[in-house]
């Protein structure tokens, strides 16, 4: 859906579901954060003809974080693969402009499951914050992973 809607002609997508340390390494590696995240993306080409990326997603985080919004694990590590991809077509959430279409998009994606994120509770101080506010996307051409 996210792909489609992008109208690259030819995509590709790995995806890696890893451990806080392994997330944390990264985040520090390319982004020079020292803490753990719920979910990086690498942009490795973009053209008008073709994506090529990486969403690392967390599954730690998505454990822990996921029993405060009542919904598995597996739901909130779903939700971080769409916010990943949705970040390597374009999408951004800096403002709360972009993060609400940003949500949008990931509402409908998710709807496609029958799930509805609870962005109000993740929002809320005494909860970490969405993937849309904790993520991070480094998007320089030519990173590679380890």
């Amino acid at each position: 859906m996210i792909l489609d809607e992008a109208s690259f002609g030819e995509a590709e997508i790995g995806v890696a579901v890893v451990d806080d340390p392994t997330i944390h390494q990264l985040n520090r590696q390319y982004l020079s954060h020292d803490d753990p995240t719920d979910v990086l993306s690498f942009v490795l080409e973009r053209s008008a003809e073709r994506l090529e990326g990486e969403v690392v997603v967390s599954a730690d985080t998505a454990c822990r974080t996921a029993p405060r919004f009542a919904w598995p694990a597996a739901d909130e590590l779903l939700l971080y693969v769409i916010h990943g991809t949705l970040h390597l077509v374009g999408y951004d959430d800096r403002t709360p402009d972009d993060r609400a279409a940003m949500q949008a998009r990931e509402r409908a994606c998710l709807g496609r499951f029958g799930l509805e994120p609870r962005y109000e509770e993740h929002d809320d101080a005494d909860h970490e914050p969405t993937p849309a506010a904790r993520s991070a996307r480094p998007t320089s051409g030519g990173s590679q992973l380890p």
